[in-house]
């Protein structure tokens, strides 16, 4: 499933043209959306003293961020698309970096939680290992990492002008547990619905002490 290396660039600024050309939309599409049970699991995760410096990995117009500081936390944000930067900055008031994820640069064990909300699913298969390890590195001995992706059958393409990767729990795993995370559990969103229409797999992981 995984695309030649020299194809990642270009299927990432695809993508972030989608984003750049839709940031409004997206926004008023998606600010309402209870994303609780997420940030609730993140915070449970995580083992040191509040208030806590989290990552919102891919943190589009900042509606999440937003919610990080409202409830006491450090939380800088890091998108590609140059619209949601400008965009999470006004509505969160929190740093916000524009960094394209697969050329993350970012500083180390600084974070106890890092928040990649309908974010990692948008790289090919090839370039998450690399984007893990940044990702593990940036985290402080003992921090969380949570992540949602729309689930599938391993298979990755585009969707219209965005790209998507579409893993089950078991590949998700092996892609995890490789860039050394240690599997704290797993579920299903949204709660309280059929597996068949539960199309988001959440899942938290652990970086060892």
């Amino acid at each position: 499933m995984s695309k030649p290396l020299d194809d990642i660039d270009a299927i990432t600024h695809r993508t972030l043209d989608y984003y750049e050309r839709h940031a409004e939309q997206f926004f008023e599409g998606t600010r309402s959306h209870d994303v609780s049970q997420n940030i609730d699991a993140l915070l449970a995760a995580i083992e040191a003293a509040a208030p806590y410096a989290i990552l919102d990995l891919g943190c589009g117009p900042g509606r999440d961020l937003k919610t990080f500081a409202a409830l006491g936390h450090t939380a800088v944000g890091v998108d590609g698309s140059a619209r949601f930067v400008d965009m999470a900055r006004a509505h969160s008031g929190c740093t916000v970096w524009r960094q394209d994820f697969v050329n993350l640069d970012l500083p180390v064990a600084q974070f106890d939680g890092v928040f990649a909300n309908a974010a990692l699913f948008h790289l090919p298969s090839a370039a998450l290992p690399q984007v893990l390890a940044r990702l593990y590195a940036c985290l402080k001995p003992g921090g969380a990492l949570f992540s949602s992706n729309p689930r599938g059958a391993n298979e990755e393409g585009w969707n219209g002008a965005r790209y998507g990767s579409y893993y089950d729990y078991a590949t998700w795993e092996r892609f995890m547990t490789a860039a050394g995370f240690v599997a704290l559990g797993h579920y299903y969103r949204p709660p309280g619905l059929p597996r068949e229409q539960q199309p988001w797999l959440a899942s938290l992981w652990r970086k060892p002490a």
